[in-house]
């Protein structure tokens, strides 16, 4: 479990605690009672098993593929994969690929629903370049961390320069959100809108011999 459960949920027993011990009423214990339990469950991070081979990009969290699109880049065409993560989502994130954090770009903005194509550009976000290495050498994988409508807090755990394992978790979106991850044009998809995706055991895309690798 991510540490913020610990912290919400015992924070929750305690004012459960406090209130019946004041009012004298177990009934007044039930609502922070229930709202612990939600916060231990929401914030739960199970193992997974990581997908291995090489030139894979996985999932960096688990979620809804809600679009798979062509898109123009300053660094040339890539494809994007969204994926929405609801608040019954496990809202950890996990490394795309393996290798090197080139880029880690934080970036102020709106809150709107993360179903919305525009939250891509306009809501909070943090940006993040993976430079490949062993199995992943020649990919290059940037994923967004994007706030939604209820999330109001990105955490990313590692800077520029650090390395990073497929599949190892990097942080978390506090409650609604979305991920997107941009992928090379000539990567093969593994995944389609509409499908469930787990982060680090699902595979969004993989290069091929003849696409780079």
């Amino acid at each position: 479990m991510v540490r913020d459960g610990y912290i919400y949920g015992l924070s929750l027993l305690a004012v459960a605690a406090v209130v019946v011990w004041a009012v004298g009423n177990l009934a007044w214990g039930i609502a922070p009672l229930l709202l612990a339990a939600f916060f231990l469950w929401f914030f739960r991070d199970p193992e997974r098993t990581i997908s291995a081979g090489k030139g894979l990009i996985v999932s960096p969290g688990d979620g809804l593929v809600t679009e798979t699109a062509a898109i123009a880049t300053p660094e040339g065409r890539r494809q994007r994969i969204s994926i929405f993560l609801s608040v019954f989502d496990v809202h950890v994130n996990r490394s795309p690929i393996g290798g090197v954090l080139s880029r880690v770009r934080y970036q102020k903005g709106q809150y709107l629903n993360a179903m919305n194509p525009a939250s891509a550009d306009r809501n909070e976000q943090n940006v993040v370049t993976v430079r490949g290495e062993g199995d992943d050498a020649g990919i290059e994988v940037t994923f967004k961390q994007i706030a939604g409508l209820l999330a109001r807090r990105i955490v990313f755990n590692y800077g520029e320069g650090q390395r990073l394992a497929r599949g190892q978790r990097v942080g978390l979106i506090k409650f609604g959100s979305r991920v997107d991850v941009i992928v090379p044009a000539q990567a093969a998809l593994q995944v389609k809108v509409g499908q469930r995706v787990k982060g680090g055991s699902s595979i969004l895309a993989a290069m091929t011999d003849g696409a780079g690798l």
